[in-house]
């Protein structure tokens, strides 16, 4: 694997940024991460120039004084190389909004205002790399699954493990957690990446189209097919197919999707002749697997068959430390798309924010910081910019044995399955690494219901 590259672009070098940049991103990167510091007083276009084609920086830190005499556009177009717009952060010690508004409309991607500090510079590297730079091992954040609170890290730090083999999963999460968006992780991150990857909604297809969505027709199959139709399957051929929603799928679709599953076959509505597929599914839902079973609306040997590898993505009111560093990042987002300089959120503002209990999760909470933006009048969010809703619910607060008891099973579940993708499901190998016997380390299996057989790479 190439080594990545940082550079410090240092056109402040009487200040201490420079050093103090560099001291936080020694102490967190990876080995193979090599970063360069250029200290830049007086240096011509062309020079920086063939500085970045040198270089080939996958980042640039770009340490700089707002000063009218040495435009950052100037800088931002001298350190392109050719097509490519290597990303860039302005690093700067004061913190004017009409200034940092306009870089971000020049081109830089993002900017740092002094005392810098390891939280505020991290996860925005995290965000712009291919693969993470940082020491720790965290799912890269490129696929906007942002977070460092351990519930949320801990369910997709799996996904490049998931993403090796074939194994069903089923995410389980609320509404706006964000499942779709560990599904198209998984994709990205697989040997099927160059492959569609096709999202679709159970619930908002009509019962009586199921089956013809998922599989589609032969011309002729019912009163006016009048020409044969591909179904999703079809259409996700040699890629991913994602069903939301999986248990308002009807029970019939469901049984012909098991079949599927099982025998990689399929038949379109209409035709006499089995057709194969080769897709992976991803299934997700926000409903109890439990309850949907005895309620007749999930098939349990469906179920099974797509749980091999379950992931559940933390509510947002239990991951409180990353509403900062997601409001954060929306208010960034929608600062630009919206062409308005909203350069930071008060404190009053992200106390109200950090009070709320988030019942539409992290969906909610980028709404919320959308209408902010658009409605500020000002660079600063305030707390009366933040409109949530009045019925919000109440916290359910478990007992402190029954909540340890289910934390204990949610960790030796996680990682048992990370034994067994990190082996590909060889028992006496991942017996090995727990420190258990073989019998002992099965037995665990058997009590949380994995398959090692399951786990198994496939090539």
């Amino acid at each position: 694997m190439k080594p990545t590259h940082l550079l410090l672009l240092n056109f402040n070098p009487i200040s201490n940024l420079g050093a103090d940049l560099r001291a936080i991103l020694e102490a967190s990167l990876a080995p193979d991460v090599q970063l360069h510091e250029e200290r830049v007083e007086k240096s011509s276009g062309h020079q920086l120039s063939e500085l970045m084609r040198r270089i080939k920086p996958s980042v640039t830190f770009l340490i700089s004084q707002f000063n009218p005499k040495r435009p950052v556009q100037t800088l931002l177009n001298a350190i392109k190389v050719g097509d490519a717009e290597p990303p860039v952060i302005v690093v700067t010690e004061e913190d004017e909004p009409d200034e940092v508004f306009e870089t971000l409309k020049l081109g830089a991607v993002d900017f740092i205002t002094a005392p810098l500090k390891p939280n505020n510079i991290l996860p925005r590297l995290r965000r712009l790399l291919p693969r993470n730079p940082l020491s720790l091992d965290p799912l890269s954040a490129q696929h906007k699954l942002i977070g460092q609170s351990p519930s949320f890290l801990s369910e997709v730090s799996k996904i490049p493990l998931i993403a090796k083999c074939d194994a069903g999963v089923m995410i389980s999460g609320e509404t706006g957690t964000g499942k779709e968006l560990c599904a198209r992780a998984i994709h990205n991150l697989s040997n099927r990446s160059g492959k569609p990857f096709i999202p679709v909604n159970c619930g908002a297809i009509p019962i009586e189209l199921a089956e013809n969505e998922l599989f589609g027709h032969e011309r002729g199959a019912y009163t006016n097919a009048a020409t044969a139709q591909p179904g999703l399957i079809q259409e996700a051929e040699g890629g991913t197919l994602f069903l939301d929603e999986l248990d308002s799928l009807p029970l019939l679709a469901q049984v012909k999707l098991l079949r599927f599953l099982q025998e990689r076959e399929y038949r379109p509505l209409g035709s006499s002749k089995t057709r194969q597929a080769d897709v992976r599914v991803v299934a997700a839902t926000n409903v109890d697997f439990e309850k949907a079973i005895k309620s007749g609306q999930l098939r349990q040997d469906l179920y099974f068959r797509l749980n091999i590898i379950p992931i559940t993505l933390p509510p947002l009111r239990r991951r409180l430390e990353d509403i900062r560093l997601l409001s954060d990042y929306f208010r960034m987002k929608y600062a630009v798309n919206f062409n308005k300089p909203v350069t930071s959120i008060s404190p009053n503002a992200m106390q109200k924010l950090m009070m709320y209990d988030w019942p539409g999760n992290v969906r909610e909470l980028e709404h919320v910081i959308q209408r902010a933006v658009a409605l500020s009048e000002f660079s600063t969010i305030r707390a009366e910019d933040i409109q949530v809703s009045q019925f919000s619910p109440s916290p359910v607060i478990e007992s402190f044995k029954r909540a340890k008891e289910n934390v204990v099973k949610q960790f030796e579940r996680n990682y048992l399955q990370s034994l067994l993708l990190a082996y590909q499901g060889n028992i006496s190998k991942a017996a090995n690494a727990a420190q258990k016997n073989r019998r002992a380390f099965w037995e665990l299996l058997r009590r949380h219901g994995l398959d090692a057989s399951q786990f198994t790479t496939k090539m």
